[in-house]
């Protein structure tokens, strides 16, 4: 709020008139809490810090003030950008340009699983910004193209972002970031935006920010007030029947179901599918091609349930999102809070159901800790239920017939080969 108690707006926290109108465009109506506390003094010059939970709109917090500073200063390659994934780096870029339309801004995205020479070209044209995320077990797509690419350089760059910081560093990023601390100008400004604060995010905020300013639109772990969360407690062999029932239940709903594997995202989409249902996998197994593609066809409606890993947990803004389902309860309880933060995002409403078998309880009550609340119970009748259970037993059987069918197709070509 303002001192006179009226609400604050994008056009009183300073921001240009191209960029207000930018926000309009896009359909947001009015800045959220971490937007409020982080932008003004990002116009300011200040590093900054930002905690907040998952869909609080952190991208509009680091990507508005770095395009009013274009604006002021126009440069080529001007701000570069670091996630912990493809999908998320894809999506911060779009955020970029859709917010610079106006402008003109352009974009380039390095992730792993592109061909190199075609990003090459891309930074041949020298971008305003560059959005790129680490690949795991390697120092990175970005580190590849500094040491191989003629003529990239970020030692003009005026912006430094860390968004997901303490997902980066859990993927053991820190060498990767240490070698782009080194061939990067001292004399920047840097974001660091986290949903979680770690120990190794602080260590990281004294090895890089200068003087930052700490925002945290919220001191715990929570999930937002608009979401309704539920479990529902149920035998291990019964958990494929209480899915099926609760998406059938829930038929006019668009659900992402989290589970623990890359296994189970196939296995799963397959079993609903012989089902009738419209449901498509997504995990780190797939080639960047296949996951674009069914994260597109799940944005575009084609299929209203995404089967997916962890991978789908953090930073995607699918806005259409009514319902995240766990079938797997993770196993680290802070995970649960990025999976359901997949919904009732940005003020909107959504729902969260947790299916809980004997052997996931202690890991489900370490949930219910974390976020300090106890959670009521899904009204799902027991007969009612079971009603699905031989159907989904012969779609089962069918799916397993599949993968096993494709397991030994894969073993086949890999004899031929060698």
């Amino acid at each position: 709020m303002e001192e006179d108690g009226s609400p604050q707006t994008f056009k009183t926290l300073g921001l240009k008139e191209e960029l207000v109108e930018a926000c309009e465009i896009l359909g947001w109506k009015a800045p959220t809490k971490i937007q409020i506390e982080a932008i003004p003094f990002a116009l300011e010059g200040k590093d900054i810090i930002g905690l907040a939970q998952t869909g609080s709109g952190k991208t509009g917090a680091f990507a508005l003030p770095i395009l009013q500073a274009l604006l002021d200063t126009p440069q080529r390659l001007f701000a570069c950008v670091l996630s912990p994934t493809r999908e998320l780096a894809i999506q911060i870029s779009e955020q970029f340009e859709a917010l610079g339309s106006g402008i003109g801004v352009k974009c380039t995205v390095l992730v792993g699983g592109v061909d190199m020479t075609q990003q090459a070209i891309s930074l041949g044209k020298r971008p305003h910004i560059v959005s790129m995320f680490r690949m795991v077990g390697t120092p990175g797509r970005l580190l590849d193209h500094l040491t191989n690419t003629k003529g990239f350089s970020l030692r003009t760059i005026k912006y430094l972002v860390l968004d997901e910081a303490d997902r980066l560093l859990n993927l053991e990023f820190e060498k990767a970031i240490d070698d782009i601390l080194k061939v990067i100008p001292s004399e920047r400004n840097t974001f660091l935006f986290s949903a979680t604060m770690t120990k190794k995010v602080s260590k990281l905020q004294r090895a890089c920010l200068r003087h930052p300013v700490k925002i945290e639109a919220d001191t715990k772990y929570s999930t937002v007030d608009t979401l309704n969360q539920q479990y529902c407690f149920i035998p291990a062999k019964h958990k494929d029947c209480y899915l099926v029932y609760i998406l059938n239940e829930k038929q006019n709903c668009t659900t992402m179901v989290f589970t623990r594997t890359c296994e189970s995202t196939r296995l799963l989409s397959l079993l609903l599918r012989n089902i009738g249902m419209r449901a498509i996998p997504i995990s780190g197994q797939m080639s960047q091609d296949k996951r674009l593609g069914a994260l597109n066809r799940f944005k575009a409606g084609d299929c209203n349930i995404l089967i997916c890993t962890d991978v789908a947990s953090r930073g995607l803004d699918i806005p259409s999102v009514d319902m995240v389902i766990n079938y797997n309860i993770p196993t680290n309880s802070k995970d649960y809070v990025h999976r359901v933060g997949r919904t009732a995002r940005a003020g909107r409403s959504g729902m969260a159901i947790s299916l809980v078998n004997q052997y996931e309880v202690a890991w489900y009550m370490q949930i219910e800790q974390l976020i300090g609340k106890k959670l009521p119970k899904y009204p799902a009748e027991e007969a009612e239920v079971l009603v699905f259970f031989e159907r989904t037993s012969d779609a089962k059987r069918i799916a397993l017939a599949v993968e096993l069918s494709l397991e030994h197709l894969c073993w086949v070509r890999l004899v031929w080969n060698f």
